[in-house]
């Protein structure tokens, strides 16, 4: 028999492992797809230091930043979620968590149905009896299932888009939405001045999406100034902030106010995560100003407030958190048609897909050694 190999932790604070999993029998509206590449993502660091607010199937295996190649499927999956053929040999990547389409939040407040009450995660149908399952990207394989989780969505990539680009699509859909969060109230406009909080995956994802929206000018508050804010620069930052220079929240204000000139900034969006972000943001922002909380999500560290909850709740202060179905294929077309235009490939630092490698990603990752550690498990179906 066929086996697939993945990668499983037992808990907050271990080690990975590699374990083996049968190869399934593919149903009627299933798919088996070979993994090329997967991202490391803040929220798995969060996991693994133990900061994710409900409890978690351990061992698990995580991993959702994912791109890969259709390597069998049920004769019933015919089309992805925006209705593309989908065939064996596609390239698809699979967002980690989709709404419902049922639940209130789904039919009635489409716009934030990523507060669905019954999210389906690809990896919740278990096909296997005990763990470890193939679900997760840091494995060679993931199986999906939309007979049996009809809410999991698959979006076929372009053939000619490498899977290492492909993989940040997943992240910068969360910048789109939190951007065209600020466009709903009037909050940004083509010319606006942003200052992007955090110069980590997600602040440089950014500052691309916000260029490619037709930001004016962009500052970038963050650090170390390498490998992170040298990546900004290159990526067009218009100016940045360290934070290992401006040491204070009153100097890193005065900074980025000085730099933006007038009033202060038309918007403001924090991608840091970190608790003094909020209250500090909000002084770099002139009076009438936006600001988008997407970076704090959970209850980590020594929070002494609920500024988090601005997050999670999607409220509108403005607060974003991940995105809808229909905002995916933004992110697909924008790093589409912006591939020539930016650096992507400097974001990314490949780890191996061993016991080691893995291990060496995150905490590389976690050091801000990198900017976005990526784990290669399949490396001869990540180019072209």
């Amino acid at each position: 028999m066929q086996t697939v190999r993945v990668s499983t932790y037992d808990g907050p604070g271990t080690a990975p492992h590699i374990q083996i999993v049968p190869y399934p029998k593919i149903s009627d509206k299933a798919a088996l797809i070979q993994i090329g590449v997967c991202g490391v993502c803040g929220t798995d660091l969060h996991i693994l230091k133990g900061h994710w607010p409900k409890p978690l199937p351990w061992p698990l295996t995580l991993g959702h930043e994912l791109a890969g190649v259709i390597v069998e499927k049920g004769p019933g999956l015919e089309a992805d979620f925006m209705g593309q053929p989908l065939t064996v040999g596609c390239k698809v990547m699979l967002p980690p968590l989709m709404p419902c389409g049922e639940c209130d939040y789904c039919v009635h407040y489409p716009n934030n149905a990523n507060r669905c009450l019954n999210p389906t995660y690809y990896g919740r149908y278990i096909p296997f009896e005990k763990p470890p399952h193939l679900w997760g990207g840091w494995a060679e394989m993931v199986y999906v299932d939309l007979e049996m989780l009809p809410a999991t969505k698959i979006y076929r990539l372009p053939d000619t888009m490498s899977l290492m680009l492909a993989s940040l699509s997943e992240p910068l859909t969360s910048c789109i939405r939190a951007l065209n969060r600020a466009v709903s109230v009037g909050g940004f406009r083509v010319g606006h001045t942003v200052v992007i909080q955090g110069s980590g995956p997600i602040g440089v994802l950014m500052l691309a999406a916000a260029r490619e929206m037709g930001a004016g000018r962009v500052i970038v508050v963050g650090a170390p100034e390498q490998p992170r804010l040298a990546l900004c620069q290159a990526f067009g930052a218009d100016a940045t902030v360290s934070i290992e220079e401006y040491t204070t929240a009153r100097a890193r204000i005065d900074a980025v106010r000085q730099i933006v000139g007038g009033y202060g900034a038309d918007l403001v969006v924090d991608c840091s995560g970190h608790p003094s972000a909020g209250p500090e943001g909000i002084e770099m922002l002139r009076d009438g100003g936006t600001y988008v909380e997407m970076g704090q999500f959970t209850d980590a560290g020594s929070i002494e407030t609920n500024w988090h909850r601005i997050c999670v709740k999607d409220i509108n202060l403005l607060g974003s958190w991940a995105f809808t179905a229909n905002d995916i294929p933004l992110a697909i077309n924008m790093l589409d048609r912006a591939r020539n235009r930016y650096p992507w490939h400097r974001i990314q630092t490949r780890f191996p897909f061993t016991e080691a490698g893995i291990a060496e990603a995150t905490q590389s990752a976690m050091d801000m050694r990198c900017v976005k550690a990526t784990i290669v498990p399949n490396a001869d179906i990540c180019v072209g």
